[in-house]
């Protein structure tokens, strides 16, 4: 994107899932990096920031500049994706490149206006979506006027254990909004709690069995930790069960996500302060850091919650757990988020009887749950709600970051509740704004 006389980028993202994904990752950028003048991100998610060693080594050499926490973040995250593509025969970029990535961020307070040169400013503001979320106020200055541009990033959902809310915006004459899930609605938070409860007492006291939960390393697994732990404080799950942490990229998020605990919720506050004070009745959460630890839960036959990543089921520790478990119809695989066309969990999700693992045709006996009110995204209800906050309609409104159908689904939405005119643009697409 450009601003008078600066090009910027908004997030640099890796594609995940699907059969395109490598070869897209592989691709030449469709500009010169070097002429990039800086970067702002949204928040940590791989998918937002997972380019960047390659934007970098490409020839980027600005300023990247996102929130504290977010920062923060990467300093784990993008080490561990190197770690991940060094494992391949042929990597997109290495650990050395990540760690010269890490050294252009600049962190930036929320609510802190910044001068980006060029007659640009940039505000960052809590997008709720996961720690350091934000969107993105961006005010720019062309022959004395002054235009303001707003990118959403990924929403969160009102209410979402550890996260505030996604802050108001009320104007904009350019917006960008995400459409994740711009055609669907998510079960209550109250629904999800009894869901897990039910799925918790029946694998664990009756079926005698595990439970496998996929999860993001950054977001998810500390969602969830919040959710279980609230189910023993409220006396919710009637067998006794051990938490496995098995992730060393989440093990370090949630030491992250821990020292900012100003940033975090009031009623996340309130139960790490529950669980200091009872520790012998709190939840016994244990993180298994080393390979060796993770080979032996595999020895685990019942009594246990697994939480591990990826989040889709196509790399990391995850895989080792689903052989494990998958033919066992006393464990139940309890999916909380969405699952990406063409990954092993969308297979799973879908209903597959059979999936590949490790060379090998794996029977799926295990019952597949998917758990609906655990998204970190904004459902379609939520998406409106925060666009109802506008004072006026942008001049251009362009429907984002989602699945062709969940985007354009949501882009007629927009038309018929709000009257405003939305577009959603395709691979490629420019726009005069």
């Amino acid at each position: 994107m450009r601003g008078g006389e600066r090009a910027f980028l908004v997030d640099c993202g890796m594609f995940q899932g699907g059969a395109d994904a490598d070869r897209k990752n592989r691709a030449r950028f469709a500009f010169d990096p070097a002429h990039i003048d800086f970067v702002l991100l949204t928040h940590a998610h791989i998918d937002h920031t997972g380019l960047l060693p390659r934007l970098v080594e490409r020839g980027f050499k600005g300023p990247v500049y996102a929130t504290a926490a977010t920062c923060e973040l990467l300093g784990v995250m993008l080490p561990d994706a190197a770690h991940v593509q060094e494992r391949e025969s042929a990597p997109l970029y290495s650990l050395a490149q990540a760690q010269a990535c890490l050294r252009l961020l600049q962190a930036i307070d929320y609510e802190r206006s910044i001068d980006l040169g060029g007659g640009m400013r940039c505000r960052f503001r809590d997008a709720g979506h996961i720690l350091g979320s934000a969107i993105i106020e961006l005010r720019s200055r062309d022959n004395g006027a002054v235009r303001k541009t707003v990118f959403s990033g990924d929403l969160g959902q009102p209410g979402r254990p550890i996260v505030n809310d996604p802050r108001c915006v009320t104007e904009a004459d350019a917006l960008m909004v995400e459409s994740t899930y711009g055609n669907r609605l998510h079960k209550s938070l109250a629904a999800t709690e009894d869901e897990l409860a039910a799925l918790l007492n029946d694998t664990l006291a009756r079926r005698r069995g595990n439970i496998v939960i996929p999860a993001f390393a950054v977001g998810r697994t500390q969602e969830l930790l919040h959710l279980l732990a609230t189910l023993v404080r409220s006396s919710r799950v009637r067998e006794p069960f051990a938490v496995y942490v098995d992730s060393p990229l989440a093990t370090q998020a949630t030491r992250v996500i821990l020292k900012h605990r100003d940033d975090v919720d009031v009623e996340t506050r309130e139960l790490i302060a529950w669980g200091r004070k009872n520790r012998d009745s709190a939840i016994q959460v244990r993180f298994t850091e080393s390979l060796e630890e993770s080979k032996r839960l595999k020895d685990v036959k019942h009594g246990a919650v697994i939480i591990s990543a990826s989040g889709m089921c196509d790399a990391g520790r995850i895989k080792y757990h689903l052989l494990h478990n998958l033919p066992r119809a006393e464990s139940t695989i309890v999916f909380t988020g969405f699952q990406a066309a063409g990954t092993l969990g969308r297979r799973l999700v879908d209903g597959a009887r059979t999936v590949r693992l490790f060379g090998d045709e794996i029977p799926v006996r295990a019952r597949i749950a998917t758990l609906g009110g655990l998204s970190a995204h904004a459902d379609q209800e939520a998406l409106l709600g925060w666009l109802r906050n506008f004072r006026q309609p942008p001049a251009h409104t362009f429907v984002v970051h989602g699945e062709i159908l969940a985007a354009e689904a949501f882009a007629q939405r927009i038309r018929a509740d709000l009257g405003w005119q939305v577009s959603v643009p395709h691979a490629g697409d420019a726009a005069d704004v």
